[in-house]
Protein backbone atom coordinates (compact mmCIF):
# COMPACT_ATOMS: atom_id res chain seq x y z
CA UNK A 1 0.00 0.00 0.00
CA UNK A 2 2.78 2.45 0.91
CA UNK A 3 4.56 1.74 -2.39
CA UNK A 4 1.40 2.64 -4.35
CA UNK A 5 1.08 5.86 -2.35
CA UNK A 6 4.68 6.80 -3.10
CA UNK A 7 4.23 6.02 -6.78
CA UNK A 8 1.10 8.19 -6.86
CA UNK A 9 2.94 11.05 -5.17
CA UNK A 10 5.82 10.76 -7.64
CA UNK A 11 3.38 10.86 -10.59
CA UNK A 12 1.57 13.93 -9.23
CA UNK A 13 4.90 15.67 -8.53
CA UNK A 14 6.07 14.85 -12.07
CA UNK A 15 2.78 16.18 -13.47
CA UNK A 16 3.14 19.38 -11.45
CA UNK A 17 6.75 19.82 -12.58
CA UNK A 18 5.64 19.20 -16.17
CA UNK A 19 2.98 21.90 -15.93
CA UNK A 20 5.47 24.31 -14.35
CA UNK A 21 8.02 23.64 -17.10
CA UNK A 22 5.35 24.19 -19.79
CA UNK A 23 4.31 27.53 -18.27
CA UNK A 24 7.96 28.57 -18.04
CA UNK A 25 8.60 27.48 -21.64
CA UNK A 26 5.61 29.47 -22.89
CA UNK A 27 6.86 32.54 -21.01
CA UNK A 28 10.32 32.03 -22.56
CA UNK A 29 8.92 31.79 -26.09
CA UNK A 30 6.66 34.83 -25.73
CA UNK A 31 9.34 36.93 -24.00
CA UNK A 32 12.07 35.91 -26.42
CA UNK A 33 9.80 36.46 -29.41
CA UNK A 34 8.84 39.89 -28.16
CA UNK A 35 12.52 40.71 -27.64
CA UNK A 36 13.41 39.56 -31.16
CA UNK A 37 10.58 41.63 -32.65
CA UNK A 38 11.73 44.74 -30.76
CA UNK A 39 15.31 44.19 -31.94
CA UNK A 40 14.49 43.38 -35.56
CA UNK A 41 11.73 45.95 -36.07
CA UNK A 42 12.55 48.68 -33.57
CA UNK A 43 12.03 51.44 -36.13
CA UNK A 44 8.58 50.50 -37.42
CA UNK A 45 7.40 49.25 -34.00
CA UNK A 46 8.70 52.40 -32.37
CA UNK A 47 6.66 54.52 -34.77
CA UNK A 48 3.60 52.30 -34.33
CA UNK A 49 3.79 52.32 -30.52
CA UNK A 50 5.06 55.87 -30.14
CA UNK A 51 8.18 54.69 -28.31
CA UNK A 52 11.74 55.71 -29.18
CA UNK A 53 13.54 53.18 -31.38
CA UNK A 54 16.57 53.07 -29.06
CA UNK A 55 14.36 52.33 -26.07
CA UNK A 56 12.85 49.39 -27.97
CA UNK A 57 16.34 48.15 -28.87
CA UNK A 58 17.32 48.19 -25.18
CA UNK A 59 14.07 46.52 -24.13
CA UNK A 60 14.44 43.96 -26.93
CA UNK A 61 17.97 43.00 -25.86
CA UNK A 62 16.86 42.68 -22.25
CA UNK A 63 13.82 40.58 -23.18
CA UNK A 64 15.85 38.28 -25.40
CA UNK A 65 18.33 37.59 -22.58
CA UNK A 66 15.56 37.29 -19.99
CA UNK A 67 13.63 34.89 -22.23
CA UNK A 68 16.76 32.77 -22.68
CA UNK A 69 17.14 32.58 -18.90
CA UNK A 70 13.51 31.55 -18.47
CA UNK A 71 13.99 28.98 -21.23
CA UNK A 72 17.00 27.57 -19.40
CA UNK A 73 14.93 27.36 -16.22
CA UNK A 74 12.17 25.58 -18.15
CA UNK A 75 14.69 23.03 -19.45
CA UNK A 76 15.55 21.83 -15.94
CA UNK A 77 13.87 18.59 -14.90
CA UNK A 78 13.10 20.23 -11.57
CA UNK A 79 13.15 24.03 -11.84
CA UNK A 80 14.40 25.72 -8.68
CA UNK A 81 11.45 26.92 -6.60
CA UNK A 82 13.49 29.88 -5.34
CA UNK A 83 14.35 30.97 -8.89
CA UNK A 84 10.72 30.57 -10.01
CA UNK A 85 9.65 32.79 -7.09
CA UNK A 86 12.16 35.44 -8.23
CA UNK A 87 10.78 35.11 -11.76
CA UNK A 88 7.22 35.61 -10.50
CA UNK A 89 8.34 38.76 -8.67
CA UNK A 90 10.24 40.01 -11.74
CA UNK A 91 7.20 39.45 -13.95
CA UNK A 92 4.97 41.34 -11.54
CA UNK A 93 7.49 44.17 -11.32
CA UNK A 94 7.70 44.31 -15.13
CA UNK A 95 3.93 44.57 -15.35
CA UNK A 96 3.74 47.44 -12.90
CA UNK A 97 6.72 49.30 -14.37
CA UNK A 98 5.29 48.95 -17.89
CA UNK A 99 2.16 50.85 -16.89
CA UNK A 100 4.16 53.38 -14.86
CA UNK A 101 6.49 53.98 -17.84
CA UNK A 102 3.50 54.43 -20.12
CA UNK A 103 2.09 57.13 -17.86
CA UNK A 104 5.25 58.81 -16.57
CA UNK A 105 7.98 58.49 -19.23
CA UNK A 106 6.52 57.46 -22.57
CA UNK A 107 4.18 59.34 -24.84
CA UNK A 108 2.70 56.33 -26.62
CA UNK A 109 0.47 56.40 -29.65
CA UNK A 110 -3.06 55.03 -29.47
CA UNK A 111 -1.68 51.62 -30.42
CA UNK A 112 0.91 51.95 -27.65
CA UNK A 113 -1.82 52.85 -25.16
CA UNK A 114 -3.44 49.51 -26.00
CA UNK A 115 -0.28 47.42 -26.42
CA UNK A 116 1.53 48.38 -23.22
CA UNK A 117 -1.28 47.45 -20.78
CA UNK A 118 -2.03 44.33 -22.84
CA UNK A 119 1.58 43.10 -22.60
CA UNK A 120 1.66 44.05 -18.91
CA UNK A 121 -1.46 41.95 -18.33
CA UNK A 122 0.10 39.05 -20.27
CA UNK A 123 3.24 39.16 -18.14
CA UNK A 124 1.13 39.35 -14.96
CA UNK A 125 -0.80 36.34 -16.26
CA UNK A 126 2.46 34.41 -16.63
CA UNK A 127 3.33 35.34 -13.05
CA UNK A 128 -0.03 34.03 -11.83
CA UNK A 129 0.31 30.79 -13.80
CA UNK A 130 3.86 30.26 -12.56
CA UNK A 131 2.80 30.85 -8.97
CA UNK A 132 -0.11 28.41 -9.29
CA UNK A 133 2.12 25.78 -10.89
CA UNK A 134 4.74 26.23 -8.17
CA UNK A 135 2.10 25.86 -5.46
CA UNK A 136 0.76 22.76 -7.20
CA UNK A 137 4.24 21.20 -7.14
CA UNK A 138 4.67 22.07 -3.46
CA UNK A 139 1.28 20.51 -2.59
CA UNK A 140 2.09 17.33 -4.48
CA UNK A 141 5.40 16.96 -2.64
CA UNK A 142 3.70 16.89 0.77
Amino acid sequence: MAVNSLAGTARSTDAGQGWLRKVLALDAVVTGGNGLAYLAFSGPLGELLGIDRMVLLDIGAFLLLFGAGVGFLASRRVPSAAVVKVLVDANLLWSVLSVVAMVVWFEPSTVGLVWIPMQAATVAGFAALQWRALRSVARSER
